[in-house]
C-alpha cells in the first residue's frame, strides 16, 4: 500500500525582505491516492495560514494533485499550495510500533463500595520519644502548680 505525504507550501517570515516560500508536511496517509486527496481536503479546510493575520476572504481551488488557497488580507494577498505526493524514500528509521491498547477498568456502579487502601504497617520496637531531652512535665512552661 502506498504512503502519501500531505504537503503545504506557504509564505513564512515578515516583511518583503525576510519573507520566504516554505514547505511543510501536514501528515501522511496509507492508502490510495483518492483517500489521500480526501484527507488533504479536510486539512485544507481547517488550515490556518501564517499570512495574512486577518483574512478577509478565503477561496479554495482543486488542482489535479491537490488544492490552491487564495487569501485576501487587510493589506496584501497571499496563497498556499497543498499537494499530495507519494513517498518513495525516507532515510529515517520507521517509528516504533504502538503498544497494544489497554482496556479500561470496568465501571463501578453507585451500589458498589470503593475498596479502601490497607492501613500502613505499624512500626515495631519501642516507641520513639517525641521531644528529645525535654521533660514531660508542665514545668517547662514555667508553672510548677500542674501535675
Amino acid at each position: 500500500m502506498a504512503r502519501w505525504g500531505l504537503l503545504v507550501e506557504q509564505n513564512r517570515g515578515f516583511g518583503r525582505e525576510t519573507r520566504v516560500w516554505s514547505m511543510g508536511v501536514l501528515g501522511h496517509v496509507e492508502g490510495t491516492r483518492e483517500e489521500a486527496l480526501e484527507e488533504l481536503r479536510k486539512k485544507v479546510e481547517a488550515f490556518e495560514p501564517t499570512h495574512p493575520r486577518m483574512v478577509r476572504r478565503k477561496v479554495i481551488y482543486r488542482e489535479p494533485n491537490g488544492y490552491l488557497m487564495m487569501l485576501d488580507g487587510s493589506w496584501e494577498n497571499f496563497h498556499c499550495r497543498f499537494t499530495v505526493a507519494e513517498q518513495v524514500f525516507d532515510s529515517a528509521p520507521p517509528p516504533p510500533p504502538l503498544p497494544p491498547a489497554v482496556e479500561p477498568a470496568p465501571k463501578r456502579g453507585p451500589w458498589t463500595a470503593t475498596p479502601r487502601p490497607a492501613p500502613p504497617p505499624k512500626p515495631s520496637g519501642p516507641p520513639m520519644a517525641r521531644d528529645a531531652d525535654v521533660p514531660p512535665a508542665p514545668s517547662r512552661s514555667g508553672r510548677d502548680d500542674l501535675p
